[in-house]
């Protein structure tokens, strides 16, 4: 298959992810070898493999060193993985880590704290800090401000929050992970491989089907080749294959992304700050006091 044909192959395709989700994961695990073999070939092995250290990039690790044993891995050091992450990561061999320029209080200070997600703390940045009338008003009254030509506005129950004694911000994910990964990329020449599952949101379904698992016209192409896995799927593959995985699922979570975000806590069942309290103490406490989470926790009703 030529590149032009792998292109044109690719997105637009709005019943793709429901088709393959309903795949057995002997079908999955298939599929999935075939885009990475697609992007491997298209890019003449000039890939790597984002590493979290967590299970669904294990799983991808897996499934692609299988084929081509000797593909690299890249694992951001953003400084709020859990300890055990960062242990589990240094048994893998050819991963290579990169850091970003500002530590997680730096960014808070220059930035703001991630709460509530990062499409609302992105809109409540926004509507503080643009000099933009339009955009201003735009993030506060959405459609029905500007004769519907303005997207995306503040909700109604997080309006309050425009008022906090601190500021909020989406960017600590780019400062502390996206850009050490850019750089990377920029550097090396390489294209990313990553391990992200469109059940886990509305926007990543959306750009399943738009895209597929390979995504090769974007401006910055991508390959999510078990975008169409989920959960019970990943677990599956481990007991199959009987991985090693990270220590810190057997505590009881369910992820292991950044400790100290406060993105989605508002939806949770199980506070996984009061588990972080339990399970890490000294961690806690940093967070509580050090990086000042207790205060921003006051404006921020959860569940529990």
């Amino acid at each position: 298959m030529s590149k032009i044909d792998l292109i044109k192959g690719t997105g637009n395709n709005p019943n793709a992810l429901k088709t393959l989700q309903g795949y057995t994961l002997a079908g999955k695990i298939a599929h999935t070898q075939r885009k990475i073999a697609e992007w491997y070939e298209f890019y003449h092995g000039n890939v790597y493999v984002s590493f979290s250290g967590g299970k669904d990039s294990l799983v991808l690790l897996h499934l692609a060193r299988s084929m081509f044993p000797d593909i690299e891995a890249v694992f951001s050091d953003t400084g709020l993985e859990f300890p055990e992450i960062r242990d589990f990561v240094k048994t893998i061999e050819n991963v290579t880590w990169v850091k970003p320029k500002l530590s997680f209080k730096q960014v808070l200070e220059k930035y703001g704290y991630p709460v509530i997600s990062k499409e609302q703390a992105c809109y409540i940045d926004q509507y503080r800090n643009t000099k933009s009338e339009y955009l201003k008003s735009v993030r506060f009254n959405g459609k029905e401000g500007y004769k519907n030509k303005g997207v995306g506005k503040i909700s109604e129950k997080w309006k309050y929050l425009i008022d906090a004694p601190f500021k909020i911000s989406d960017r600590c994910c780019y400062v502390l992970k996206k850009n050490p990964i850019k750089s990377y990329e920029k550097k090396s020449g390489k294209y990313p491989i990553i391990g992200t599952m469109a059940q886990e949101s509305a926007i990543r379904a959306i750009n399943y089907n738009r895209n597929g698992c390979n995504a090769y016209s974007l401006k910055r192409p991508v390959s999510c080749p078990i975008s169409f896995w989920n959960e019970n799927d990943i677990w599956a593959y481990i007991k199959l294959h009987d991985i090693k995985y990270c220590s810190v699922y057997d505590m009881g979570y369910k992820r292991t992304g950044c400790v100290f975000c406060m993105f989605g806590l508002h939806l949770e069942k199980e506070d996984r700050l009061k588990k972080l309290e339990e399970t890490h103490p000294n961690l806690f406490n940093y967070c509580m006091e050090k990086l000042n989470l207790k205060t921003i926790l006051k404006w921020y009703p959860r569940r529990s």
